[in-house]
């Protein structure tokens, strides 16, 4: 299991959808920090490749994976975008789901708030 979130988000940084489509399944569910929700795999990798190249000046920094036994993953990790002229950091978390054969089944996205 271990290894598959981080191929999976430095493929969503390298906007590199085929990996992308290898590290999920055909039922992927993610739901995202405001009850947004896509469910399977062409329809979440449309809305993906649509989604990622438009964010102006996108980083990711990834501070922490943690695998635990029952097949789930915690990513702890900060996106940086470009909006309004300004850099808007968001601090997140995201639990992966993780099938047998180290596939991702579900993503659910976390974010704090930074008061400004």
């Amino acid at each position: 299991m271990a290894g598959i979130v981080e191929r999976y988000l430095d493929a969503i940084v390298s906007h590199d959808w085929d990996v992308v489509g290898e590290c999920v399944v055909d039922g992927i569910i993610r739901v995202g920090p405001y009850g947004d929700r896509f469910e399977g795999r062409d329809d979440y990798l449309a809305y993906i490749s649509d989604t990622m190249p438009k964010l102006k000046s996108y980083a990711m920094e990834i501070h922490r994976v943690t695998y635990a036994n029952d097949g789930l993953a915690f990513a702890e990790l900060s996106e940086t975008v470009e909006f309004d002229g300004e850099a808007m950091l968001t601090p997140e978390v995201l639990v992966f789901a993780i099938d047998s054969d180290h596939r991702i089944t579900r993503v659910d996205i976390f974010i704090q708030t930074l008061h400004r």
